[in-house]
Formats: C-alpha cells, sequence, structure tokens
C-alpha cells in the first residue's frame, strides 16, 4: 500500500480549538459530591484540579438539563435548566467559574433534533390538535390507508422499528402521528418552523451569556427532513446511538415495536461494520440534507457576537469524509467529531488510511482535524483492542459474549493514545481514557439501565459497560466515586479490577497509564504538535503493521505487528508506551509489537 504525501501545517497562532485535547465528562458517571450515587455537577468542580494537572485544555459535558432520563438526558425537557439529579443552575455557575479559574474551557451538550415528549412544547402540541401552530413546532401528519392507521412513510428509527407514533385524543380516539427518528419519547423538532429556529438561537444565547465556550452538537446532520418526507427504502443503524425508553401509554399507541415481538420474529437494529449512513451512494431523506447548513451559517453567526473564540462541533455520523467536512467551512461550524478514527480500530492501513483522508480534506476547507478513540456510546477502546477481532464494534458485551484480554487491551489502548495525541488539530479523551480503564463486560442483567438492552430482550447489550462510574480511591467504598467516606450505591456497580486502575494507585507512579497521559499532554504541548504538521516517516508500512509519521521534532512509531521492529538510529527516546516497548540488541533498539513511542 502506498500513503499520499501528507504535509498540512495548522496555523501557531490559531483559535484555542485548533489544537485542544478536550476531555469528555459523563457527569452521572464522573463524581459524585452529594453522595446519593449519582454524579453531579458539584462532583465536576472537586475533580477540576485533576484535570488541570492532567493538561486538558476543555471540558465537554454530556447532558445535565432538566429531562425524565429515558436517554440519559438526551431527552430534554427545560434546555435552560439543570436537572436536579446532578445540581442547579447555580452549581453549574460555580462549576464554569471555578474551571475558567484554572484556564480549562466549558463545552456543554446540545440537542436540537428533538425533545423529550414531556418537553412543555410538545405537551402543548399534544392539547392543541391537528393544523395548530403548536403542532407545526413537531413533525405531525396524518397516517395513511383506511382511517390512517398506517404511518404517513416507511422510515424507520435508528433504534428500530417505526419511526412514527400515533396520538390519540382526550376521548381516546386515533389521530395523527409524529415523527420519531429515535424513541418515541424523543419527538422530532420541525426545523421548518420558524419558532423552532428563534428557540434554539435563544438557547444558544442562553448559554453563551453565561460564559460556555462552546457546544457539542447531537445529531449535527439531522435535523432537516427532505421535501414532502418521501419513503426510503434501506435501513440506517448508527454505531453506538443513544437509544430511549418506552412511552407509559398515557397519549400514545404505537404500531408492534420489535420488543413486543417472539424472539423468532423480533427485528433486531443491525450496526454496520463502518458507521452510520447506509451502504452505496443513497443518503437518507432524514440525514446530512443541505438545509443543515443553513442553520449552521445562523448560528455561526450567533457564536460570532461573543468573545473568546466559542466554538461548535459536531456528531454528525455523516461519509464520505469530504460531507463531513463541509460542516467545518469557515461560516459554519468549527470542528467535527472524526468518527472513522474511533472506528479504524487497532490497525495500522486503517488508521494510515483514515489520518491521510482527514488531513485532506481538513486542508480543503482551511479546518482542524479531530481525533477521538472512545466516547459515552462506545464499547471503551481498551477493551475493544483486547478482542480477537480488534477493529471490531461490539454494541456491549457481556459475560456471555468474548471476554477481551485485559493486559493486551491496556498495551495496545496506551500505544494508541501515543499515535493520536502527536496528531496535529484537537484530540477528545473520555473520562477513564487516562486510567486505562477497560469496559465493565460482566454487568448483570438485572442492573443494566440502557433502554436499548431492554428494547432488544438483551441481544444488543447496550452502553451501560462503559459509563460505569469512575475509581478514584482503591480501598474506599465504590472505589471514591462517592468521596472517601462512600455514600449510596452508584447508579451502575463498578467490577473489582478497577481498584487497580483507580486515580490514586497511579498518582506519580511512574509508567502508569495516567501519569503517561500527563506526559504525553505535556510533551504535545511543548512541541506545538496540536498546530503541527504531518509526514509518513520511511518506517510507515501499514500493511506490515507498522504505523509511522513525523510531527515536527518528533517521530512516532507504533508497531501494530506481530513481531519486533527495528527504530530508527539516532533518534532519542522521548516516551514509550511501557517500560519494556523498547528491547536493546547488538546495539539495536527494537520495538516489541503492540507498542509505541515518541522520539526526537
Amino acid at each position: 500500500m502506498t500513503t499520499p504525501d501528507t504535509n498540512t501545517a495548522l496555523r501557531a497562532d490559531g483559535p484555542w480549538w485548533a489544537d485542544a485535547v478536550i476531555y469528555q465528562v459523563y457527569p452521572r458517571s464522573f463524581a459524585d459530591s452529594s453522595r446519593d450515587g449519582m454524579g453531579d455537577l458539584g462532583g465536576v468542580t472537586q475533580r477540576l484540579p485533576y484535570l488541570k494537572r492532567l493538561g486538558v485544555d476543555a471540558v465537554w459535558l454530556s447532558p445535565f438539563y432538566r429531562s425524565p432520563q429515558a436517554d440519559a438526558g438526551y431527552d430534554v425537557a427545560d434546555y435552560r435548566d439543570v436537572d436536579p439529579l446532578f445540581g442547579t443552575l447555580e452549581d453549574f455557575d460555580a462549576m464554569l467559574a471555578e474551571a475558567h479559574g484554572l484556564g480549562i474551557r466549558i463545552i456543554v451538550d446540545l440537542v436540537p433534533n428533538h425533545t423529550s415528549d414531556e418537553h412543555v412544547w410538545f405537551q402543548e402540541a399534544l392539547a392543541a390538535g391537528p393544523d395548530s401552530p403548536e403542532r407545526d413546532r413537531y413533525i405531525f401528519r396524518d397516517g395513511r390507508g383506511e382511517d390512517g392507521g398506517e404511518p404517513p412513510n416507511n422510515w424507520q428509527s435508528v433504534f428500530g422499528g417505526p419511526a412514527w407514533t400515533r396520538v390519540h385524543d382526550g376521548k381516546g380516539i386515533p389521530g395523527q402521528w409524529y415523527l420519531h427518528l429515535f424513541d418515541s419519547k424523543q419527538p422530532d423538532l420541525n426545523w421548518g418552523n420558524a419558532d423552532v429556529r428563534a428557540e434554539m438561537e435563544d438557547i444558544l444565547r442562553f448559554w453563551l451569556d453565561r460564559g460556555v465556550d462552546g457546544f457539542r452538537v447531537d445529531v449535527a446532520h439531522g435535523m432537516v427532513k427532505a421535501e414532502g418526507l418521501p419513503d426510503w427504502s434501506q435501513k440506517v443503524a448508527m454505531v453506538g446511538g443513544d437509544t430511549g425508553a418506552e412511552p407509559d401509554g398515557s397519549h400514545v399507541e404505537t404500531t408492534e415495536r420489535s420488543e413486543d415481538l417472539p424472539p423468532e420474529d423480533r427485528d433486531v437494529p443491525q450496526v454496520p461494520e463502518k458507521n452510520m449512513t447506509p451502504s452505496g451512494d443513497a443518503t437518507p431523506p432524514y440525514f446530512d440534507q443541505e438545509g443543515v447548513h443553513e442553520i449552521y451559517r445562523s448560528w455561526h453567526r450567533v457564536l460570532s457576537e461573543y468573545d473568546g473564540d466559542r466554538m461548535m462541533v459536531a456528531e454528525a455520523w455523516v461519509e464520505p469524509m469530504s460531507r463531513l467536512f463541509r460542516y467545518v467551512r469557515s461560516d459554519e461550524m468549527q470542528q467535527a467529531f472524526n468518527f472513522g478514527f474511533l472506528l479504524a480500530g487497532w490497525n495500522a492501513r486503517n488508521i494510515v488510511e483514515n489520518v491521510s483522508e482527514t488531513l485532506t480534506e481538513a486542508a480543503a476547507v482551511d479546518a482542524p482535524p479531530t481525533w477521538v478513540l472512545s466516547n459515552h456510546d462506545m464499547v471503551r477502546h481498551p477493551s475493544r483492542f483486547g478482542l480477537d477481532d480488534p477493529t471490531s464494534f461490539p454494541k456491549g458485551i457481556s459475560a456471555d459474549d468474548e471476554q477481551p484480554d485485559e493486559e493486551l487491551g491496556l498495551a495496545r489502548g496506551r500505544a494508541a493514545a501515543m499515535v493520536m495525541l502527536a496528531l496535529p488539530g484537537s484530540a477528545y479523551v473520555y473520562q477513564g481514557d487516562e486510567l486505562g480503564l477497560p469496559e465493565h463486560t460482566t454487568l448483570p442483567a438485572e442492573v443494566r439501565q440502557d433502554p436499548s438492552f431492554f428494547r432488544t430482550q438483551g441481544a444488543e447489550r447496550g452502553r451501560d459497560g462503559c459509563r460505569v462510574p469512575l475509581p478514584w480511591i482503591a480501598d474506599a467504598p465504590a472505589y471514591g466515586f462517592s468521596g472517601p467516606e462512600g455514600g449510596e450505591e452508584p447508579w451502575l456497580p463498578q467490577p473489582e479490577s478497577f481498584a487497580r486502575y483507580a486515580a490514586d494507585q497511579q498518582e506519580d507512579v511512574p509508567g502508569s497509564t495516567l501519569e503517561l497521559y500527563r506526559e504525553l499532554i505535556s510533551v504535545r504541548a511543548d512541541r506545538g504538535l496540536g498546530t503541527g504538521s504531518l509526514a509518513w516517516h520511511e518506517l510507515n508500512a501499514p500493511d506490515a503493521g507498522i504505523l509511522a509519521y513525523t510531527n515536527g521534532s518528533v517521530v512516532v512509531v507504533a508497531n501494530m505487528g506481530g513481531e519486533p521492529i527495528e527504530l530508527p538510529a539516532g533518534e532519542p527516546l522521548l516516551l514509550a508506551s511501557s517500560p519494556d516497548a523498547v528491547v536493546e540488541s547488538d546495539g539495536v533498539n527494537r520495538l516489541a509489537p503492540d507498542a509505541a513511542v515518541w522520539l526526537g
């Protein structure tokens, strides 16, 4: 395989987000200050000095808004308030002020494609009836067939089953249907409605006025639907997409859902190996429509009213890469998640191809690339890399599934971090990555909470395993999640193995994963790697499992093959992914398999 010459430098004087290391906090699982077993904003505030020492530039907070929590907060009932589970607006303001005092920026999650069915707008829409201004804020349609008993079109939810739910009036008479590309408790907003556009811009200003530095935009490719809502025959499934719970039945009736069927007839959502949009060139009429770009141009103008280089990052499952980078043209968003890098797995060829394509497309629109290995929707990468196929993406892992090789996965995960953190652009770190945390792969069924587990009768294991509360203190109750004295049982149980990964067991311990991450982030900043320039090294041989590139004065080499490889002579060792990564023999340094180094 040949790789193109890639030499795209970022401006050294660019905005803060161009080369930022951004740490994702999943609030319910980060730290619990109220000792009720649920992480909260007070816990984030308490642990900000830890993040400062780690060296991150910003924190992205997953949703903390008022919500019935049917989809872990991605079903928002009030965009301008904090859910009591996580604290109050005053707690948010205190956390934000503390973060800014430490030089850490705060990015908040924005969910613009849909609301909760408990949002006041949707309740007003149900009460107002057909053809009302209230219903026009959502996508209500009359049904097809006799008495309108069939959904308006054949669209399927990302989570399986029909994307339409029928409502009835106060007398129980069936009426219109509403669209929900996700769960029935997450009705889609109508982005052709002026009220919707004005409301979301006002929400942006509400948080910008409070001082937030940016927004992570959920389902950024899904807000606009094709005119006429035409039928579409192909299926779409998102890797790790968020899932909602069942409605309580108080105001809706649904078509038959897969979880209500016997196992032999159940339609279990299938997850493609390589993401997100369907096979072939067709684009579904509800994703990646041209109209989304006008929305982001208007949001760009809102952010431009504020100082401090405010930013947006798109969660857009879009391919090919050229279409993804349309979201970060100069008058739209500032970043888009590079899920192709995450999906490359532990495979040199996949990574080289993604990096080459990413840097080429980023240069075409003068935007910084992003890199990420794990998030709240994916099996953690050390566990994925410990599977027989380290490029696979299971939808969760249970005790009945193949169990990862924990030691091998950790070694590969540390090496992958070295590959990622030396790349030019912005890097995202999911909470616990810096501890080398594995997936909790043996959660019993009775404690699982991800609705996808229940919707598929357990065929899909769900995302609980990557959302388990963090371990802070090895010998404390719940490993210090609720502080040294402990508190209520955490909302998800932690495995015994977490004791050896606890932060206090890694603090200032040479060779620990935590210290490795701190050193990598420090050297990355000192050497200006985020604003640097990548070129493939002569040692690069992805088909042989060797990944090698240079960025400024640093040479990065990762051995993803099965045999030791000779390292370039005369290059001093900066950092290694493990103490035994480099073996000297006959005056020659060799890099062991499943290891990486920074030289220079």
